[in-house]
């Protein structure tokens, strides 16, 4: 199925069939990706009375009740309602879910104190042009598949400057898509810079905007623009676990 749409003034067509799928399966136990010191993923058989949720175990259907921590058990989006007392849901703030995104490949910048950042300046030198689409997807470096199942909890991974989240706000990105497990430092006191930068929390949050946290990019999928769907479930909390797929667009 051929879509036709365009982006600055540019026409394009993608083919619904070759969408490539970034987020990161979830399965039972710990062989996930996690962080936050999140409990492991747990599929729990139902059981009642002489009823088992179970063919294997001679019941008559499988039936489970699933227990995971959105923002610590794989790829999820969330909403400025992550950082507000009033409880807002990624379900009321995602409205659309098609977007032209551009995929861009950084490398951290290693600070004094041994952190490692994604800074405005590296985006600016790898992507020159102020006009930028709806959604950026930032793949970092090393990438490699361990980020499938990697555990993050006490490992300091690599966070974003907030002056690069505050540019990309000024520029009116809406949807932001990382495979870190945030864009702030994993202990920060609470500042959480590079979120509220984000979402303009100290002035007129934008309530529109999401982020994207956990993804993974193979390394065979070039960087430059692409259709994005990006799939949550409809999940009245901040955060969603989530199914961002990409739609390779070519020029016609």
């Amino acid at each position: 199925m051929i879509i036709q749409l365009t982006f600055e003034g540019k026409h394009y067509r993608a083919n619904l069939q070759h969408g490539i799928d970034i987020s990161i399966p979830i399965q039972e136990g710990k062989k996930n990706v996690n962080c936050y010191y999140a409990d492991p993923v747990t599929f729990q058989t139902i059981e009642m009375g002489n009823f088992i949720g179970s063919v294997e175990k001679g019941g008559s259907v499988n039936y489970q009740k699933l227990l995971i921590t959105p923002h610590g058990n794989g790829t999820h989006t969330e909403c400025y309602g992550h950082l507000v007392a009033t409880p807002v849901s990624i379900n009321s703030c995602l409205k659309n879910f098609h977007f032209i995104a551009q995929l861009i490949t950084l490398p951290p910048t290693q600070q004094s104190n041994g952190d490692a950042i994604i800074t405005l300046a590296s985006f600016k030198e790898k992507v020159k042009s102020d006009n930028l689409p709806e959604a950026i997807i930032i793949r970092t470096l090393p990438n490699t598949d361990d980020k499938l199942y990697r555990q993050y909890s006490g490992s300091n991974p690599p966070y974003f400057d907030p002056a690069l989240t505050a540019w990309l706000a000024e520029k009116k990105v809406k949807h932001l898509l990382i495979d870190l497990p945030s864009l702030d430092k994993e202990v920060d006191g609470g500042l959480l810079a590079a979120h509220k930068a984000f979402w303009n929390l100290s002035h007129q949050p934008r309530k529109e905007a999401s982020v994207t946290e956990l993804i993974y990019v193979p390394n065979s999928i070039i960087d430059g623009l692409y259709l994005l769907n990006l799939q949550i479930i409809s999940l009245e909390m901040d955060a969603s676990p989530s199914k961002p797929i990409l739609y390779p667009i070519e020029l016609f």
